[in-house]
């Protein structure tokens, strides 16, 4: 797979193993880019999928709030492929989060959630700024989620974080300009699995009440935006914020 308008670019995405991040995976694959699917569970399979495809892929098992792992993590890259283009941090710290008053929030659970969340965004973009800044050229593009903008009540420690991410990604945004690398955020709204829809049904009814289009939100929709922010058509686009939702929250 040779064609697209990432041909030739060698893509991370974190938490690329299942869910949203392989959406993501297949998404910058589709476009012709190298694909490595960095998650703490194994990847492989995607990276299969890509193969399958006629693309290019690594999997690699890396802890995002582990600075020697990222660290690892872009040098293995690098070796393998030579580049980083794009990186995706995707990785997170949602399912297990657990909802609630904000005074029943375990300690420990608020740290890490901002441990995976925040940390581990830092640590993958500190991780990979020197290879980007060496060729002059980089998308980071960090997901946050509609939470902070609406904020969402027996959320607090998710919330937050999702929130830091916003700030961390408009400061960086100012530091690695002359880098050539850009540095953007994606918001995406409320995205069940299966599981999900089972255990949070009511969370589910009241986000698509909300929306203009009367849908669940799926993988599927984010991948755009995030592909639009990997190519070319960005390149002068940094700081922002894409809230993609539906139409559930205008910003």
């Amino acid at each position: 797979m040779t064609e697209g308008a990432l041909a030739g670019r060698v893509s991370i995405v974190t938490g690329g193993a299942q869910g949203i991040g392989r959406a993501y995976c297949l998404g910058l694959a589709a476009e012709g880019s190298i694909v490595v699917v960095a998650d703490l569970m194994d990847g492989s399979a995607v990276a299969r999928e890509i193969e399958a495809m006629g693309g290019r892929a690594l999997a690699l098992e890396v802890d995002v709030s582990d600075p020697s792992a990222t660290r690892d993590m872009a040098s293995k890259v690098m070796s393998e492929f030579e580049r980083i283009d794009v990186l995706v941090n995707n990785a997170a710290y949602f399912k297990q989060a657990r909802r609630g008053p904000f005074t029943d929030i375990d300690p420990d659970e608020w740290d890490r959630a901002f441990h995976v969340n925040v940390r581990g965004t830092w640590l993958c973009c500190r991780a990979v700024h020197p290879h980007m800044k060496a060729g002059g050229y980089g998308k980071i593009i960090n997901v946050s989620s509609n939470t902070p903008f609406k904020g969402v009540p027996g959320f607090l420690h998710y919330t937050s974080s999702k929130s830091a991410i916003i700030g961390l990604t408009r400061a960086l945004a100012r530091e690695v300009g002359d880098d050539g690398i850009a540095v953007n955020t994606v918001a995406p709204d409320f995205i069940p699995d299966e599981e999900m829809l089972r255990n949070r049904a009511a969370d589910a009814a009241v986000v698509l009440a909300e929306r203009c289009f009367q849908r669940t939100q799926t993988p599927g929709d984010m991948v755009g935006i995030v592909v639009f922010l990997a190519g070319p058509g960005s390149d002068f686009i940094t700081g922002q914020s894409f809230l993609v939702n539906g139409g559930a929250l205008f910003q």
